[in-house]
């Protein structure tokens, strides 16, 4: 997930809405209970331990790049659930996976070609990739506004060498990519998941992590409090509603695809 650092405990209490759309596609899929399954992109482990539940005869393996996500995450490992602070970018498993499931992650992957590739690779034959992750459209609110805080001169000199962090495609542009491998059958699709954060606070507390991670990375110390707090003040601006809640656009991309 980029070369990014996260907060794991702070991402506990901020992803709510991420762990609604997990917990969702994790009810949809059905397990003999034997299964060896691959979370990418695991977070804090919440959904891989909701996983590895669900196989109590299989095993679990859960991993993120950030060393925050699984220091934390490791407080859930188990009998059949482990993970390990690894990029998404470097896996190199091979016939080893019944499923591999990711939620909410993989719009921190820029090349996927190499990942479903990988993918590929590391499913046993009929074993399934399961992804939900955001597409075009997300997060409108959000870009317009860090955007316009990045080309302020106080900050815009900063970011000459930035690369956005995200990938997020249309879902016909996903559809005709995962096309290009030898999957037996593919399904991807895409979501509106608008949603309104029920507090001013909530919608911060998502801002702060993972948001704007990426951003405050490029920035020196003294300048990291002032970018956040303009985009928290633009952000509140433009997102609250009458009803004191805060809108915000979440679009996300579903696949399904079995070897």
């Amino acid at each position: 997930m980029g070369n990014f650092e996260f907060d794991g405990q702070k991402y506990k209490s901020a992803s709510g809405h991420q762990k609604e759309w997990g917990t969702r596609i994790v009810a949809e899929l059905s397990f003999t209970g034997a299964e060896a399954i691959l979370d990418l992109g695991c977070g804090d482990g919440v959904l891989t331990k909701l996983l590895a539940d669900l196989v109590p005869e299989g095993k679990v393996l859960g991993i993120d790049a950030s060393v925050g996500m699984i220091e934390t995450a490791k407080e859930l490992e188990g009998h059949n659930l482990s993970f390990a602070c690894q990029d998404i970018n470097d896996m190199a498993f091979s016939n080893e996976f019944d499923l591999i499931f990711s939620n909410a992650a993989l719009h921190w992957v820029r090349n996927h070609e190499r990942l479903l590739h990988s993918c590929h690779i590391a499913l046993k034959p009929g074993g399934v990739v399961r992804f939900n992750f955001a597409g075009d459209g997300n997060c409108s609110n959000f870009y317009e506004v860090i955007r316009k805080v990045m080309d302020h001169p106080t900050y815009s000199e900063y970011f000459k060498n930035f690369e956005w962090p995200w990938y997020m495609p249309r879902y016909n542009e996903y559809e005709e990519l995962v096309k290009q491998y030898e999957f037996r059958e593919s399904r991807v699709w895409e979501e509106n998941a608008d949603r309104n954060f029920s507090t001013k606070e909530d919608m911060v507390k998502w801002i702060d992590q993972p948001s704007i991670v990426p951003f405050l990375k490029f920035l020196p110390e003294e300048k990291k409090a002032g970018f956040r707090n303009e985009v928290v003040r633009k952000m509140i601006d433009i997102t609250t509603q009458p009803d004191e809640t805060c809108f915000e656009t979440f679009r996300r991309i579903n696949v399904f695809a079995r070897k």
